[in-house]
């Protein structure tokens, strides 16, 4: 369900300027006291950066923490904390029921205990929108705090976008659903021997592409400059458009080669000829249960081999 190629969003915080903070051992919790800053050398422990997107679930009682320190204020963060600031940084909005499940292992006690904690420190904030059949569906998405510290702390490659704020209700909830199909797909990663890396959201791949078609504009676009640039992303052009996942996810075979997986979550508004054009580009598939049985059928009466995963 990939979004207006021609979209911005200046909540892409990559780029940020702020000056390097990291990591230190203490007692306090999730507060703002004025503790100095760590010496030179505990800053830049680089043993101690994430090499990937792989972090196991962590159990409560032994879940160890550090101070993370913004300016002058420092904030205590559990692991699981930092995860969960680092993951809703990564794909910009997250559903309650999806972390609860997912991040925290079903325990979603411990989950409203640790949200609480951080909306109290302006690190995250939430919000309801109206979901299928009139539910209620709360979202969780980074302040620009605590899109900072997250990018401070260290807890996600240098390469990884960080998010930051709520994008409309439609955006938002797309944004929400990606979360689980990423995690379906990162099982079937890590049993063929791979290691996550990066995750690459829709918008990050239409703004590279479109960056390249209007450095092309200068020439005319003909179907093999439009090829040219689509290759060079990992991309397909179908029906002369370059084709768009949802999803990008770089990973790190068995055999230590640098691969991506390009996906798509398929929801039973698209059109025949969208979902054949997304089958066409080679996109791994993924519906809902309740929408997987009528997708597939989309795709057998067009005879096009592609197979629907369910969520």
């Amino acid at each position: 369900m990939s979004r207006d190629p021609f979209s911005s969003d200046p909540r892409d915080d990559r780029g940020s300027q702020d000056s390097p903070t990291d990591t230190r051992s203490g007692t306090t919790r999730l507060g703002t006291s004025r503790n100095p800053k760590p010496t030179l050398p505990e800053i830049f422990r680089e043993s101690e950066r994430p090499q990937s997107l792989d972090v196991p679930q962590e159990i409560e009682g032994h879940d160890s923490g550090r101070t993370h320190y913004l300016g002058d204020r420092s904030y205590f963060l559990r692991e699981s904390e930092l995860r969960t600031l680092s993951e809703l940084g990564t794909f910009r909005a997250i559903s309650a029921r999806d972390l609860a499940r997912i991040s925290y292992g079903g325990d979603a006690r411990k989950m409203e205990r640790e949200i609480r904690r951080l909306k109290e420190n302006s690190l995250l904030s939430e919000k309801k929108i109206e979901g299928e059949r009139g539910r209620t569906i709360r979202l969780f998405a980074l302040t620009k705090k605590g899109a900072r510290l997250v990018r401070t702390s260290g807890a996600v490659p240098d390469e990884q976008a960080i998010y930051h704020g709520f994008v409309k209700p439609r955006e938002a909830k797309h944004d929400a659903d990606l979360y689980a199909l990423y995690h379906a797909e990162i099982e079937r990663i890590k049993q063929a021997g791979g290691r996550p890396i990066r995750v690459l959201l829709d918008f990050e791949l239409k703004r590279r592409v479109n960056r390249d078609l209007a450095a092309a504009s200068s020439r005319e676009i003909t179907p093999g400059v439009r090829a040219e640039i689509a290759e060079r992303h990992g991309l397909a052009v179908v029906g002369g458009r370059i084709a768009l996942p949802d999803l990008r996810i770089e990973y790190d075979s068995a055999e230590m080669e640098r691969k991506h997986v390009d996906l798509e979550l398929a929801t039973r508004s698209y059109r025949p000829r969208m979902l054949a054009a997304k089958a066409k580009a080679g996109f791994s598939l993924y519906a809902r249960r309740e929408d997987a049985s009528r997708l597939r059928r989309v795709l057998d009466q067009r005879e096009i081999t592609a197979e629907i995963l369910s969520l």
